[in-house]
């Protein structure tokens, strides 16, 4: 019955219970478009993620339940926030009204503690936030206009920064993608450069925010929140969901490709600019993701060299990575020993594609050395891997992972780094 509160009665439905709220299905009543793309989105899946569920009870076995809701509390906030759970062991049994990151969840949100580990506050009164400064009046629920909702203020990042950014126990800050954004330009109110994580991740569209009457077209935003981790198991909109990821992953790294003489030999010279993505690349958990280039050079039909050519179901750092040119973060525990368990780690190292800093963007050049052999043809592009093998693997090895995962994660390419490099070999520039 609640699903009728938008239409018009004479006798107006009661305002929708705490119960009703919580459910995303009953936004849907009156929220079909978002609703629709809210259910393919990461935001749903969140707690239904298999790699997510295996890491979270890897962690509980190796601290003896000490990890308490450290995972859920971003994964399934609303399950955590009504203590539904104590420690996401028992995620799969929970009601699909508290899975997930809901609707209410985010609309409630009425202030921003903590940029780290979901410090997020929330009223109380039910009342709805959103970007909408004039909301038509409806009896299911009253809205407000809220800035933290507002992919055009500053500070609507930071609602997102709240849950994209993770210090582990020991105070190490191990995902930063809302630090390395607010690095930025973007993150500066200079026109034409200003861009929240809204202006990317929720694309704007002409549209009506509700089914009900009266209701205007408005500038609406999209909530499928695209950016680089896709659903591993059948989802609602998975295949929508990848070509939208993969529409975003293609310009986000730019290249360019020289092959000339020095007086070392032959040189190919890459080069890579993180042009079209708000923070750094890759970002997120970046201790899990792998970018690499794939680079190879030729005379005639014969491979003179190449590097970065890695399997489907291999990990980028399995081999000899010499002359590999890779991308990502590498967490340590307190004895110095690489480990992909976060709840042990104290320390990293980084090598992360920087975003925009001031009024340029960030290039970084890597040489590769041919000797004698003239090419007469080379071709590089970038890779991504949301998640890499090894870590899959390390999972799968506990006991906690199908390994038919292993092999489920896709390979991004990235249409803007790919590069064909074949003219006469100059000198190369100083």
């Amino acid at each position: 019955m609640f699903l009728l509160a938008c239409a018009p009665d004479p006798e107006p439905e009661p305002p929708l219970t705490e119960e009703q709220a919580l459910d995303p299905v009953t936004c849907a009543g009156c929220h079909p478009d978002h609703y629709d793309q809210w259910q393919g989105s990461m935001h749903a899946y969140s707690s239904y993620d298999p790699v997510f569920i295996a890491l979270n009870a890897a962690g509980q076995e190796a601290t003896g339940g000490a990890l308490g809701t450290f995972c859920v509390d971003c994964h399934a906030p609303t399950a955590a926030q009504m203590e539904l759970t104590a420690d996401g062991l028992d995620i799969d049994s929970l009601p699909a009204s508290v899975r997930g990151i809901g609707c209410t969840y985010c609309h409630t949100v009425d202030r921003v503690g903590d940029m780290f580990n979901n410090g997020l506050g929330h009223a109380s009164d039910l009342v709805q936030r959103g970007s909408v400064s004039d909301p038509v009046p409806t009896a299911a629920h009253e809205s407000a206009y809220s800035p933290l909702h507002d992919r055009t203020e500053l500070q609507s990042s930071d609602l997102c920064g709240s849950c994209h950014d993770v210090v582990v126990p020991s105070g190490m800050q191990l995902e930063r993608t809302w630090v390395e954004w607010n690095a930025t330009q973007y993150a500066t109110a200079t026109s034409g450069i200003q861009q929240t994580c809204g202006n990317c991740h929720m694309d704007g569209y002409d549209g009506r925010a509700a089914i009900s009457d009266g209701a205007p077209e408005r500038r609406v935003h999209d909530h499928s929140f695209p950016a680089v981790d896709t659903a591993l198991i059948e989802f609602p909109g998975r295949e929508a969901q990848a070509e939208m990821i993969q529409e975003r992953l293609d310009p986000t790294v730019l290249a360019d490709l020289l092959v000339c003489a020095s007086e070392n030999g032959v040189e190919m010279r890459l080069r890579l600019e993180n042009v079209a993505a708000g923070h750094s690349w890759p970002s997120g958990a970046a201790q899990h993701r792998r970018g690499w280039v794939e680079i190879a050079a030729y005379q005639g039909d014969t491979l003179l060299f190449e590097s970065g050519n890695v399997p489907e179901g291999e990990a980028v750092l399995s081999g000899d990575t010499d002359e590999l040119w890779w991308f990502g973060d590498r967490i340590f525990d307190a004895d110095g020993n690489e480990t992909h368990a976060a709840w042990d780690a104290v320390s990293y190292e980084s090598n992360l594609l920087l975003g925009l800093d001031g009024q340029d963007y960030n290039h970084v050049t890597r040489t590769w050395y041919l000797g004698e052999a003239v090419p007469t043809r080379a071709e590089a592009i970038v890779h991504l891997r949301a998640l890499d093998v090894d870590f899959l693997q390390w999972l799968v090895d506990r006991g906690h992972l199908d390994p038919g995962y292993l092999t489920a994660v896709p390979t991004w390419d990235l249409a803007a780094s790919a590069v064909t490099w074949s003219d006469i070999i100059g000198r190369c520039p100083e």
